[in-house]
């Protein structure tokens, strides 16, 4: 392999250029945004490439401390501006719906600071539209962006009125850089980006897929199909458009045709064209889930219960917290409604805890405990400790919740979990930073809790005892939500991610599975048949292991 294609050297004709990116990089002072600029065929691609790839294996041959940001290439041609905000979004480890909400996450979270590197803005399908989207992520200070962007377009003037650094890929003389000088892999780039170019053409984008097949949606590429959707058409093609967009951050990763058709299956509303659930089923098959049910806004059959915040199960029924103070409660089996809403005293539902007698425990947005009373009256012991933990609470919010047999679980903004019992209190610090999540199982020989942090990591704890040292899981990103229980597979763990992410994992056999539905995850739920329950803002839907899955 040659020095170039190791990313250590630039294509020849480009070196000056090349130093100067080098300089911008490294530069603290220097503008967040770099545009390299030319005519046609001169090589601005290549240099991009070049770029991204420096540095990677000597800086991990090194093992230096201070690691470096990460460098993300991204081809822009033929893309919408929703297509750049999910596949950035993909990149950066976060979850955005509009390039808009890309814009206000990653102002108002930690996302992980990051080069971003852009070919062939001037061949994107909405080439202003994006330009405004980076001149707004380059606003934010925390991102550095190196966009290829040729001159006397719109794009161009749009971005250059902004503080940036220009590297010019032209000679001095105003000539091209010399490609016959240009190794063979430097070339192999060159005609490969060309090539993408020529493809990811709006006009291209709607010949090259018929976006009501939907077989064919999820075979083409899905940055096409997102742009021949984004197109601003009335036509929904029988459900598959309004699903795709609700979905597209998923959508847009790279995956199988069959994973991507679950996805799909889990977006569609009940309004969509009966045909397109069978072959979406059937282009499914393999894949590691199988989707039960889903409820999407519009739906009728059972109804959509409105957004989710957070959820809590009572046997085969399932209690579904949003942003009113109305709780209500599902059928598990098919999401229809199991029994009347009942009224939460709290504010905004942040946990529910259902305690086995039938009470619910309530955290509101503050961190105070509230309860609703079950159809059985209570011990007295068990009103004592509740109010006990109530009391607690008003001085010392809690920031998570959870309840098994005479024990209430609560975590702490610092990191710490108390487990609050009829014999005493047992405490642990487990996080660096919030707890963000609780759940508790009853489990032989006992019981043990799961906590998720804002330091993305869950760990296992049983009270009385020392926490385990290693992680049950680990991701560079916070944990939104857990759910534990038992399950004829015995223990079973999932966990929702920041990132969109969800996870299932069973606990003897250390199996893994996982999903990414598209749009933010609110909360998580376990059946106890071992159904995976996912609530977002804008659908509910429930997942089952597939029962033949390919290895």
């Amino acid at each position: 392999m040659t020095g170039s294609a190791r990313g250590e050297r630039p294509a020849a004709g480009t070196e000056a250029q090349a130093a100067a990116l080098l300089g911008w990089l490294t530069d603290p002072d220097a503008p967040r945004l770099c545009l390299v600029t030319g005519g046609p065929r001169r090589g601005k691609s290549a240099l991009l490439s070049w770029l991204a790839a420096h540095g990677a294996r000597s800086g991990a041959r090194s093992g230096a401390r201070r690691r470096r940001s990460a460098r993300e290439l991204v081809p822009l041609a033929g893309q919408s501006a929703l297509g750049t905000a999910w596949t950035l979004a993909n990149r950066l480890g976060v979850v955005a719906r509009t390039p808009g909400e890309l814009v206000h996450v990653l102002a108002t979270t930690e996302a992980r600071r990051a080069v971003l590197v852009l070919t062939d803005l001037h061949a994107a399908a909405e080439p202003d539209a994006i330009s405004e989207l980076l001149a707004e992520l380059v606003g934010l200070g925390r991102i550095r962006l190196a966009v290829e962007v040729r001159t006397g377009v719109l794009a161009h003037a749009l971005l250059a009125d902004h503080r940036a650094t220009v590297v010019d890929v032209t000679e001095p003389d105003g000539t091209e850089p010399d490609r016959a000088a240009v190794g063979p892999t430097e070339a192999r780039t060159e005609a490969r980006t060309e090539a993408r170019t020529e493809a990811r053409t709006e006009g291209g984008a709607r010949a090259a897929v018929e976006l009501t097949d939907p077989v064919a949606v999820c075979e083409a590429d899905p940055l096409l199909v997102t742009a021949g959707y984004a197109s601003g058409s009335g036509d929904d093609h029988g459900g598959l458009r309004s699903a795709w967009l609700r979905a597209g951050q998923s959508l847009c990763r790279d995956q199988d045709p069959a994973d991507r058709a679950l996805v799909l299956l889990g977006a569609l509303g009940d309004g969509a064209d009966p045909r397109l659930r069978p072959a979406l089923r059937e282009l499914a098959i393999g894949a590691a889930w199988s989707v039960r049910w889903t409820r999407v806004p519009g739906d009728l059959t059972p109804p959509w219960p409105g957004p989710v915040t957070a959820f809590g199960t009572l046997g085969d029924r399932l209690l579904v917290a949003g942003p009113t103070d109305a709780v209500q409660l599902l059928d598990a089996a098919d999401a229809a409604p199991a029994d009347e809403p009942f009224t939460s005293p709290a504010r905004r539902i942040k946990a529910l805890a259902p305690a086995p007698d039938g009470t619910v425990l309530l955290l509101d947005e503050r961190g105070r405990l509230h309860t609703v009373r079950g159809p059985q009256p209570r011990p007295p012991y068990l009103e004592r400790l509740t109010a006990a933990v109530a009391a607690t609470l008003t001085r010392h919010p809690g920031t998570a919740l959870a309840a098994i047999s005479g024990s209430v679980v609560v975590g702490d903004r610092l990191g710490s979990v108390h487990a609050f019992g009829l014999t005493g209190i047992h405490q642990a610090a487990l996080h660096s930073g919030r707890v963000t999540a609780v759940t508790a199982v009853e489990a032989p020989p006992r019981p043990f809790l799961c906590s998720g942090g804002l330091d993305g990591t869950v760990r296992l704890w049983t009270p009385g005892q020392d926490p385990h040292p290693e992680s049950l899981a680990e991701r560079p990103c916070p944990v939104l939500a857990l759910h534990a229980t038992a399950t004829p597979e015995g223990p079973s763990l999932a966990i929702a991610w920041a990132d969109g992410l969800v996870e299932l994992h069973h606990l003897d056999t250390k199996e893994r599975l996982s999903f990414r539905p598209g749009p933010p995850v609110r909360a998580v739920a376990l059946t106890p048949d071992g159904g995976v329950v996912v609530g977002m803002d804008e659908a509910l839907l429930r997942l089952d292991e597939a029962r033949c899955r390919t290895t």
